[in-house]
């Protein structure tokens, strides 16, 4: 059975901070009925509905529609509720005060709700009051100053951790807050704030600034030789292999690796110190053996020979390379819209839960089997919610 079978989600989540939470617990088996707005939905779908970044970060959701600034639809909400475990969201600031279903008006109609909220910048303190998405979250968290070369400017960080790195934490704290709910009874308000929750992944960068004392410094590629970015044979803009040769045996591994063994020898280079000062020097000769094969070559008769590294993938690479189609990383599925897509798969591979990878929802797909299921409600009743506007079906 799935690992978190017979856990039910609201969630009233757009983008990407919130979606990428509740993803992740649909990927482990909980039934995630995504609230939308009709006509429009989840910003992210963009245009046209079912945008890529829709698809890849909406996976095995339900779509109900529901106008929660009407009265009746608030109200639909609330009477869904007590079918629930969980309501997740990451609206702006004051959005959810404004529609009246915070924490307090949900926790008098459900007790026990596990109510989990994602903000920019938390719902206290001088900030709270702030928007932000990912790379503004990443700016307040120190990433932007830990990115780029040493003497040019801070550089805007490539993953998007702001969001979904503060999502999966936020899915972790939802799963804590269930086993507990179960041992206790009890539900609980669960707050994240970006920023702070991007500061988690900071902590090596900040574990050399004596506690706060220095600021981490940028070093770009790599200042050190055995930890460096090398150019390989190709005209691409990833035709390059990354080397992390860290201990005194990696680097006499690269040395065996690129056919310099005499390296291993020669007293300019047999100290840790002299070969920083001649790293110049190093890095030449290095860059001469990678410049004579292709990025996986390259990385292939590195790794084999003990040394830790990798040809610089591109986001194109990932849905073909054969190690991760072989693994079942990459899988296939067909959206009513997109067609046949190929989708990147939940990391975690656990051997007594498996979750197939489905389709993200259309707008409102799922609208008439919740709320009838959840409420007991007949078609008709059903029809005239969808007549008075209060529900959406996405057609």
């Amino acid at each position: 059975m799935p690992a978190l079978e017979g856990l039910r989600i609201l969630d009233m989540t757009q983008y990407e901070a919130g979606t990428s939470c509740t993803q992740a617990l649909a990927w482990l088996g909980a039934d995630v009925v995504k609230i939308e707005r009709p006509e429009r939905g989840d910003p992210g779908r963009g245009p046209g509905g079912s945008a890529e970044y829709f698809v890849v970060w909406n996976s095995n959701k339900r779509s109900v529609a529901i106008d929660l600034a009407q009265p009746k639809g608030r109200q639909l909400l609330l009477d869904m509720l007590p079918n629930y475990d969980v309501f997740v969201e990451n609206y702006g600031p004051g959005v959810v005060e404004k529609l009246d279903i915070g924490y307090d008006a949900m926790r008098a109609v459900k007790p026990d709700i596990i109510y989990a909220r994602i903000k920019g910048f938390g719902t206290t303190g001088p900030w709270s009051d702030y928007k932000c998405y990912d790379m503004v979250a990443q700016s307040a968290a120190g990433a932007f100053s830990i990115t780029g070369e040493p003497d040019g400017p801070p550089m805007r960080p490539g993953p998007t951790t702001g969001d979904a790195g503060t999502g999966v934490q936020m899915a972790l704290a939802i799963a804590a807050a269930y086993v507990q709910k179960l041992n206790t009874g009890k539900g609980q308000l669960i707050e994240l704030s970006m920023q702070e929750a991007m500061t988690y992944y900071l902590r090596t960068a900040t574990s050399g600034g004596n506690y706060g004392e220095r600021a981490a410094r940028r070093s770009g590629n790599g200042g050190s030789p055995t930890m460096s970015l090398y150019p390989c044979k190709g005209d691409g803009p990833n035709d390059y292999v990354y080397i992390m040769a860290v201990t005194a045996r990696m680097w006499e591994a690269l040395c065996r690796a690129i056919d310099r063994e005499d390296l291993l020898t020669d007293p300019r280079y047999t100290d840790p110190r002299e070969r920083h000062r001649r790293r110049a020097e190093i890095r030449a000769e290095i860059e001469k053996w990678t410049r004579s094969r292709d990025k996986y070559d390259a990385m292939r008769h590195l790794a084999e020979g003990g040394v830790p590294a990798s040809a610089v993938l591109d986001t194109s690479d990932l849905y073909r390379i054969p190690h991760l189609v072989e693994r079942g990383f990459v899988h296939e599925v067909d959206h009513p819209e997109a067609g046949t897509v190929k989708l990147l798969g939940w990391p975690a591979r656990m051997s007594e839960s498996k979750v197939p990878i489905q389709a993200a929802p259309l707008l409102g797909e799922h609208t008439r089997e919740v709320v009838a299921a959840d409420l007991g409600l007949d078609g008709a009743q059903v029809d005239a919610l969808v007549d008075a506007r209060i529900i959406g079906t996405g057609n």
